[in-house]
């Protein structure tokens, strides 16, 4: 490892600190996803990881996909691929602690709410914007939101498209720490080296109880998203939400 070049990997003890280095806002596709995946199934089989810290280099922790080429870059033009990679994630054995330094928006969302818990900071912004650019919520977050904050509370998430920040997210249960963002990774390599002196298949087995078949809904419940999504890419209102965002101003949708 690292198994991709926007992938940095560094031990620290019994954890193993990700490190997305696609900077300034680590914008993510299949490959990359596909890397992670066979990272934290490589970490699996390694005693000296114990924990994980999901990382993130530059300004955001994760702005989603990348919307910005032709018509929907790599992510829509593979978007099978990218998801089937997104679901491995789920299938980890391992703890992991998203620090979340910045913006987590859209699959950047998602793929905060991978690990088991998130260590923010207030200037952090977490959004489920999926409707803001005319489409489907993806990347499980159909299961995974409600699951952490409840169903009512992810529905505004979802209908408004709103960005809340970090102080907002642990008091919803979005996140569960909120420290300075200087030292949002310290403390989540801290908290992550905290579970790291606890037994380490305990810790194993317990994740798995309290998960069970989290990974068998999330990857169900992404079907029936990802079939929403791609009716929807033939929208108009797809169409305006991705050149309102490209032009920094606010969509007018039409229902069309």
């Amino acid at each position: 490892m690292p198994l991709h070049t926007d992938l940095q990997i560094r031990q620290q003890g019994f954890v193993t600190v990700v490190t997305l280095n696609r900077a300034p806002h680590n914008f993510v596709d299949a490959a990359l996803m596909q890397s992670l995946a066979e990272t934290l199934q490589k970490l699996d089989q390694q005693d000296h990881c114990r924990v994980i810290v999901l990382a993130a280099a530059g300004r955001s922790f994760c702005a989603g996909a990348d919307f910005s080429v032709g018509q929907g870059g790599a992510i829509r033009n593979d978007l099978a691929h990218f998801y089937a990679q997104a679901m491995r994630l789920f299938h980890s054995r391992k703890p992991i602690v998203a620090a979340v330094h910045g913006a987590a928006v859209g699959g950047g969302l998602g793929l905060a709410l991978v690990a088991d818990f998130r260590v923010t900071c207030q200037e952090a912004r977490f959004s489920a914007n999926f409707t803001r650019l005319g489409f489907h919520p993806g990347f499980g977050l159909s299961t995974t939101l409600p699951r952490l904050i409840g169903e009512q509370k992810a529905a505004l998430l979802f209908y408004t498209g709103r960005r809340i920040g970090g102080a907002e997210a642990v008091a919803m249960g979005l996140a569960d720490e909120l420290v300075p963002q200087g030292d949002v990774l310290d403390r989540a390599i801290a908290l992550a080296q905290e579970m790291a002196e606890s037994a380490p298949l305990a810790v194993q087995s317990i994740r798995a109880t309290l998960r069970r078949d989290l990974a068998e809904r999330v990857t169900a419940v992404n079907q029936r998203e990802m079939a929403e999504q791609i009716r929807q890419f033939q929208s108009d209102d797809f169409r305006e939400g991705i050149a309102a965002t490209a032009q920094r101003r606010a969509p007018v949708f039409t229902g069309r």
